[in-house]
């Protein structure tokens, strides 16, 4: 994977921030749906789902707006909004046979997904660095080489926002230094 990033674009209006974001994770509705809201309301670190944020250093274009879309080619996220996410979740994470096939340790199709937001999350949220890089160009890239076999524990949303960050701004595990900040709580 190294090898794709050897000539990666060179920033040059200045540098990008990083962030990791934790979001509840998503199930199917009811009891499971209210069980993932409360775990993520009491800040259970491993019942939580993480996602990168990047905020280019440039401002976004005007008429910013909220987009989503599944990224599947290295093409680059639409670029009119202030930041963007990126996120790997099984592909169809309200399914109750994805669900009892994650808690079983199988394996499930997954999905990188890349959305714009108007704004950074007002809670957990963490600035993890900047890059030095085009960071938008860098994950897109490394988006294109993702696995998507989703695994818990294995491949999984924790796996890949420690990529990307150590890609974006060198630092392995963060989501270990993140978690041992805050006592294990989001």
């Amino acid at each position: 994977m190294a090898a794709l990033f050897a000539k990666a674009t060179v920033l040059a209006r200045g540098k990008d921030e990083v962030y990791v974001a934790a979001t509840p994770l998503r199930a199917t509705k009811g009891p499971a749906k209210l069980l993932m809201s409360t775990a993520y309301s009491l800040n259970l670190w491993d019942l939580q789902h993480f996602v990168v944020i990047i905020k280019p250093n440039s401002p976004p274009p005007p008429n910013s707006q909220i987009l989503h879309y599944q990224c599947t080619s290295d093409s680059p996220p639409p670029q009119n909004s202030q930041v963007t996410v990126f996120d790997f979740q099984p592909k169809d994470p309200e399914n109750i046979y994805t669900a009892l096939a994650v808690i079983s340790g199988r394996a499930v199709p997954g999905v990188v997904l890349v959305r714009k937001l108007s704004k950074l999350p007002r809670s957990k949220c963490w600035f993890v660095g900047s890059s030095k890089l085009d960071a938008v160009d860098v994950a897109t890239r490394f988006n294109s080489v993702w696995r998507t076999d989703l695994r818990v524990g294995h491949n999984d949303c924790r796996d890949y926002a420690n990529g990307l960050v150590e890609l974006l701004v060198g630092e392995k595990q963060v989501l270990e230094r993140l978690r041992k900040d805050r006592g294990g709580q989001g």
